[in-house]
């Protein structure tokens, strides 16, 4: 399944570790003086949190959350549920919840509302890949690390059918090869 004729490196292992690093650091430095709670999207930023939380200074924790989004497997149709929430009380705490693509914005809007529930001190937004070429609803991301404009996308935590999320680096899936039931789909 890992044949490398079917994937186009997009970003690679060393662009994607320097990138993190910068961000990290931006963060380390808004967030200066202040504990903050990192909110992971499960299953695809796994490795990007962990990655970031390595090159955050700041004191702070780190939760998870699941999240299901129904409609076919080439569109979301925008209703979303919590399949795993927070386990850590976020009251009055600065919270950076970290994605690893935003795409229509659906995912992130719904969670950021449901963590606005539990009275944060404030809300933010990190991602790995940003697609606002394919935004349906307005979602503001604070911090991002690529911006990618289209291809379906795997590797470094993102997947297709739970396939190549251990690649260290971010491949497009070649659009010369289609694997059975292949659908590109809104994440």
């Amino acid at each position: 399944m890992d044949n490398k004729d079917q994937l186009l490196e997009v970003l690679s292992s060393e662009t994607i570790k320097t990138r993190v690093c910068e961000l990290g650091e931006q963060i380390s430095r808004d967030y200066h003086g202040r504990p903050l709670v990192l909110v992971g999207i499960l299953n695809g930023a796994f490795i990007f949190v962990a990655d970031l939380v390595r090159n955050i200074r700041n004191p702070l924790r780190i939760d998870f959350v699941r999240l299901a989004s129904y409609g076919s497997q080439a569109e979301s149709s925008g209703r979303i549920s919590i399949t795993k929430d927070i386990e850590l009380d976020i009251k009055d705490t600065d919270v950076l919840v970290v994605e690893d693509i935003v795409d229509t914005g659906y995912t992130l809007k719904y969670l950021k509302e449901v963590l606005k529930l539990h009275n944060p001190a404030s809300v933010r937004i990190c991602c790995l890949i940003d697609k606002k070429e394919r935004r349906k609803v307005a979602v503001e991301v604070d911090y991002v690390g690529f911006d990618i404009p289209s291809g379906f996308l795997v590797g470094y935590g993102l997947d297709f059918n739970e396939n190549y999320r251990h690649l260290p680096a971010v491949y497009h899936l070649n659009p010369v090869y289609k694997p059975e039931g292949f659908m590109p789909s809104d994440r």
